[in-house]
């Protein structure tokens, strides 16, 4: 009888490690170890060939272990295991999700370059484009849910002007307004303004749906950044960052980890490498909660609005047919506009018992904070306006608890808004 090709879910029990090497370990132990012994000079000089870019691999070839901010065993199975749910040639890890994405876009971008980035992004991303990268001569173009792929196209020509278009970076679904972007779209531009010299390169931001709900690699992006603390290590215990895609792009992006010492640590290996294994779990079920909670949202009497992907349909034709080509889930982030603004939302927010007043997303428990005041505080007031992040907005990572009590907490602090 053939075996068949084992489901991702499956393999992370046991791919890329044999319990033989440690000892019949079933699980894999932690390398805490700083460096790797050679078996010979000759074994030594080829391993840093690989690991410094000096040369392509040989058929079969792998970078050896040699130290551990290059390469260490729990990150290595860690990246094999991570590619699988992207179908990704290669994988590399961070010690955060914005180390991850700064790392991308300093390797893929230069002097005189221009970013074209959609709207909104994450706070962190959204500073180091607008505010970091303008002082190494690197420009940025907004791309925005209502632009046309005609004056979007438009836009960027009038803005080159000679210039490279150096990277396309599509945070979707965008945090936290939920709004979707064409990942193939991003891929038109990419090669519309590419030439034989130079390819732009498409970076997707796909920690709002994890790797379960969405496959950018497939939809024409060329790497894919995660924020792992969330979905990805999903306890609230671990800082980190992961890329994946294409192997040519990847084998640029870890050389430059390596020179930038911003890979993850063995500990933060282990620790994701725990949490791999029930992924899937979690993901399905913080999803079924959050379709309850929604519902629950929309038809109370103190919610303006519920920005939520489950709800799209031919009402929003644009977004709903996004949302059916690159999604295979509506995910575990929504966000709801509170009537009466901010204090009417700080009064919910402190009355909440169950759910935890505080940032980040994507873990067992369920989480919620202002983003006008907390995660995008740094955004100025009139780009958050255009962002639609507005004083009203709460958004709400739903985690694994039991529907019922998530929402008699968010019933009984509405109550007081």
């Amino acid at each position: 009888m053939n075996k068949p090709d084992l489901h991702p879910e499956s393999l992370m029990m046991s791919y890329g490690y044999r319990p033989e090497w440690s000892e019949g370990a079933v699980k894999c132990p932690i390398f805490q170890t700083s460096t790797f012994v050679f078996k010979t000079a000759e074994e030594g000089k080829a391993h840093f060939e690989l690991a410094y870019g000096l040369r392509q691999p040989k058929e079969g070839e792998q970078v050896g272990l040699i130290y551990s901010r290059i390469n260490n065993p729990d990150l290595e199975i860690l990246e094999d295991r991570l590619g699988l749910w992207d179908e990704a040639d290669d994988c590399a890890v961070f010690e955060s999700g914005m180390s991850a994405i700064t790392t991308v876009l300093l390797e893929f971008l230069q002097p005189g370059d221009v970013v074209l980035h959609t709207n909104p992004l994450y706070g962190g991303t959204d500073h180091f484009i607008s505010e970091i990268l303008p002082k190494y001569g690197i420009e940025s173009v907004e791309w925005n849910s209502c632009d046309s792929y005609e004056a979007l196209q438009q836009r960027l020509e009038a803005k080159l002007q000679g210039k490279r278009l150096g990277v396309v970076y599509i945070e979707t679904p965008a945090n936290p307004t939920n709004t979707l972007y064409d990942i193939e779209w991003g891929k038109r531009l990419a090669e519309h303004f590419s030439s034989d010299a130079h390819k732009a390169v498409v970076v997707v931001d796909n920690t709002y749906l994890g790797p379960l709900w969405q496959h950018p690699l497939k939809h024409g992006a060329d790497l894919v950044a995660y924020s792992a603390t969330k979905y990805i290590g999903g306890h609230s215990d671990v800082i980190a960052g992961a890329v994946s895609g294409k192997a040519d792009y990847m084998q640029r992006v870890k050389v430059l980890r390596t020179f930038l010492g911003n890979m993850a640590g063995p500990w933060t290996g282990w620790l994701l490498l725990r949490s791999l294994e029930t992924l899937q779990l979690r993901m399905e079920r913080q999803a079924k909660n959050a379709r309850l909670v929604a519902e629950f949202l929309r038809g109370h009497p103190k919610v303006e609005k519920v920005h939520y992907l489950g709800f799209l349909d031919e009402n929003t034709p644009e977004q709903y047919a996004i949302f059916r080509k690159q999604c295979k889930n509506a995910g575990a982030m929504l966000s709801f506009d509170v009537k009466g603004g901010e204090p009417a939302a700080f009064r919910m927010l402190n009355s909440l018992k169950l759910v935890k007043l505080a940032v980040s997303l994507g873990s067992t428990e369920s989480l919620a904070q202002h983003p006008a005041s907390m995660t995008h505080a740094g955004v100025p007031p009139q780009r958050k306006a255009e962002m639609g992040i507005t004083d009203k907005m709460v958004r709400l990572s739903v985690g694994v608890e039991h529907p019922d009590d998530l929402i008699w907490d968010l019933k009984q602090a509405l109550e007081q808004a």
